[in-house]
């Protein structure tokens, strides 16, 4: 085989465990967003009057594992979609499913939440639909890669993450294209030892160190869920890189408890760090001793975790597909629930990226009245967490998957 061979006929059997992985993140961001409405570190959309630095401490061991397992799914997910579709194809299904949904999501979602947190700061008194030409003034900013448009009220706001995504894409692509290059003796040699290599305990591990020093060479970014955008290129070539042979997979399922055990220990250490000498200069963008080391921890502890959950996930998504298989074989497992349990993992996994896209927009408009109720902080964070997904759940099934036009328009295949 010489680079990635193209399989344009027969597609592997769907991972429900992954989908399972996106909706939970999405999930758990509604909950993360909602929680930043009071969070007095964080300069959210909307603030509440009450507000408290709890949120740090509380999210924090997630934050060091969400996204980056979301970029790394998306890497297991790619390998497939390249080798069915060839570099070329894939970046088209990746404009299509992803540059599509972030194009109308800039002109018709992303100035709502910028014009509110105008209007509370002062520096906009307008309508909103005075603001929406004012959000688009932009400049060229080449350094701040690959988020080139910056202005004094244009952003990308949550959707970082398809921009990320889709820059990586392009990278991924081209780097299929460069290994096509290589002679295909090569290529082979390169992919047998690094299957050779992954039979050794822990060797999934050693990829940690690659991440905990670009997360120490490069600032942790605030905006983009307290992680380096390059950290996050790594997990998302990891993905890819862990799905391309079955060595690697076998590896990742053997080697879960080891890189969760190993990721708690970077975690504690690295807190240590966080709550103590790091915080003098700033944690995530000081140049110190003690701020490299926590970075350096903080990226060791992000990849061993993903791989115990990569590997947790593997185990638990071969039990079930092994017993849904003995029980239809021996005539145990009724085909209606099967026929149910499909309808709702397909349900799910193509109503994450449109869910993922709304979210915050419908966050912050729910928190904008709900912050002035004469109630408790606790009472109204559940309020905005019910009444934002009661919301989601209704435009998504509403407005969104019944028609073709809506479906392309926010992402999901038409």
């Amino acid at each position: 085989m010489r680079g990635v061979e193209r399989r344009p006929t027969r597609q592997p059997g769907r991972r429900g465990e992954l989908d399972a992985v996106r909706a939970a993140v999405v999930a758990g961001l509604v909950l993360f967003h909602a929680a930043l409405v009071f969070d007095a570190r964080d300069d959210f959309y909307v603030k509440n009057a009450e507000t408290t630095e709890l949120t740090t401490y509380v999210v924090a061991p997630v934050v060091v594992c969400a996204m980056p397992l979301l970029f790394a799914v998306a890497g297991v997910g790619a390998w497939g979609s390249v080798r069915r579709r060839g570099p070329a194809g894939y970046v088209r299904e990746r404009m299509l499913r992803l540059g599509v949904p972030l194009v109308v999501a800039l002109v018709v979602l992303l100035p709502f939440p910028p014009w509110l947190r105008a209007r509370a700061d002062g520096t906009w008194t307008g309508s909103y639909l005075a603001f929406w030409p004012r959000f688009f003034a932009v400049r060229l900013e080449p350094g701040d890669f690959p988020f080139v448009l910056d202005g004094e009220h244009f952003e990308t706001g949550h959707l970082w993450f398809l921009v990320l995504l889709l820059t990586w894409a392009f990278t991924l692509a081209a780097l299929v294209r460069l290994v096509r290059l290589v002679p295909g003796d090569v290529a082979h040699r390169v992919r047998e030892r690094l299957g050779s290599a992954a039979g050794g305990r822990g060797a999934v591990l050693v990829p940690a160190v690659a991440v905990g020093a670009v997360c120490a060479a490069h600032e942790l970014e605030e905006g983009f869920a307290a992680w380096s955008r390059w950290a996050y290129l790594l997990f998302f070539l990891g993905g890819v890189v862990l799905a391309s042979d079955e060595r690697f997979r076998a590896a990742v399922r053997r080697d879960a408890g080891l890189a969760g055990l190993a990721g708690l220990v970077a975690f504690a250490a690295g807190m240590a760090l966080f709550l103590g000498p790091a915080q003098e200069v700033g944690a995530f963008t000081g140049d110190g001793a003690a701020q490299l080391a926590f970075r350096f921890l903080y990226g060791v502890a992000g990849w061993c975790w993903v791989v115990a959950l990569l590997g947790y996930l593997d185990r638990w998504g071969a039990r079930r597909r092994a017993a849904t298989a003995g029980g239809a074989s021996h005539g145990t497992d009724p085909v209606p629930e099967r026929a149910w349990r499909r309808r709702a993992w397909a349900y799910l996994g193509a109503a994450v990226l449109p869910l993922y896209v709304l979210h915050q927009p419908v966050v912050v408009a729910v928190a904008h009245p709900v912050v002035r109720w004469d109630l408790p902080a606790p009472v109204k964070y559940a309020a905005i967490v019910v009444l934002s997904c009661v919301v989601l759940v209704a435009v998504h099934d509403l407005l969104v998957r019944r028609t073709r036009v809506t479906r392309v328009l926010l992402g999901m295949r038409a």
